[in-house]
């Protein structure tokens, strides 16, 4: 995708700081991060978002998260590493490992509420959907 920036970095026209790169993958740390050592694994092929990424970069894309993941704790000496799939603000998928501390007071994100029998009826959804 020619005005896709991570497209633009895999291809070297934009710098990054690159952490780890093979033939599928790219992994570099975040200009804009959440904590200090949040790095972002791309796939070199162009894929919006995680429902339409061929499952074979969605399988390998885990085990490459938990090896940088493990390095990133180990590196930062952060309490735990969070983990997140996302697509919003660049559409190619990506994930986020991002070093967390216990006392860093990042709250996580906010959360609603059903009406009672609600949660039943999105689950009798989701299982119809499912086929």
């Amino acid at each position: 995708m020619n005005d896709c920036i991570f497209c633009k970095i895999i291809k070297k026209e934009i710098p990054s700081e690159i952490i780890f790169e093979n033939n599928d993958f790219l992994a570099f740390l975040d200009i804009n991060p959440i904590r200090k050592g949040h790095v972002l694994i791309i796939p070199k092929e162009h894929h919006e978002n995680f429902l339409v990424t061929p499952d074979n970069f969605l399988s390998d894309m885990l085990p490459l998260a938990k090896k940088i993941g493990n390095a990133l704790k180990k590196a930062v000496k952060c309490d735990f590493v969070v983990l997140s799939v996302h697509g919003l603000d660049v559409p190619h998928l990506h994930l986020h490992i991002i070093p967390r501390y216990f006392d860093d007071g990042l709250k996580g994100w906010s959360s609603i509420k059903y009406e009672p029998d609600e949660i039943s009826k999105y689950r009798e959804l989701i299982l119809n959907s499912m086929g």
